[in-house]
């Protein structure tokens, strides 16, 4: 299983000019196949009198699942180029619409997938991009008297602080790369002389 991936840092669009056409490249991240799909069809409701809506997208950790699509542009010239750039780029979970408004200037088929693809490539560059690390889900409890100081080294150590909680007693719920849950319950016997209880519990992406 992948101990990680990239996608995209947030929601966001780039616009390009070719030969007095434009190219709208909106991206989003997205967590299922359902999610770029309404993504896709969100943006095709925003731009009803485009000339041409031409998406891409990667779902999953593996690339399973990598949908294109070339919306009434010679086949092969729009959403094959835009998938290639997020599979060049390493992308996952994430979606890409180009939405393209004809200027009057036939690009011809490399011209179109130049375009398409490199749309793309500058939306990537514009709206950046960001690793997300597999996780062990680990909740951490604590008697109030020690959880400040707990917490505190948890931070300065570099754990994934996800939540803290108070009650009878404090839990902290951390994220743990799999390679370090042990190597994390020594140091946190040591370091509160045994009185912090853990449970694992399941996988996240953080």
């Amino acid at each position: 299983m992948q101990e990680q991936y990239r996608t995209v840092a947030r929601a966001g669009v780039h616009e390009t000019e070719i030969n007095r056409s434009r190219f709208l490249c909106a991206l989003a991240p997205v967590a299922t196949e359902q999610e770029a799909q309404d993504f896709v069809a969100r943006v095709r409701k925003e731009h009803p009198t485009a000339t041409h809506n031409c998406f891409a997208y990667v779902i999953g950790a593996d690339a399973s699942v990598q949908r294109a699509n070339d919306d009434g542009e010679p086949g092969g010239t729009a959403g094959a180029p835009m998938l290639q750039m997020l599979m060049r780029r390493e992308m996952r979970y994430t979606v890409a619409v180009v939405t393209r408004y004809y200027g009057g200037v036939k690009l011809g088929a490399g011209g179109l997938i130049r375009a398409y693809g490199g749309a793309v490539g500058e939306a990537l560059d514009a709206v950046g991009t960001r690793i997300r690390q597999r996780y062990r889900l680990a909740t951490v409890t604590i008697d109030h008297q020690r959880a400040g100081r707990l917490e505190n080294d948890l931070r300065t150590t570099g754990r994934v602080v996800r939540a803290v909680r108070y009650g009878d007693a404090v839990t902290i719920e951390v994220g743990l790369p799999e390679a370090e849950v042990e190597g994390f319950r020594a140091w946190l016997g040591d370091v509160t002389a045994g009185t912090a209880g853990l449970s694992l519990g399941g996988e996240a992406f953080s």
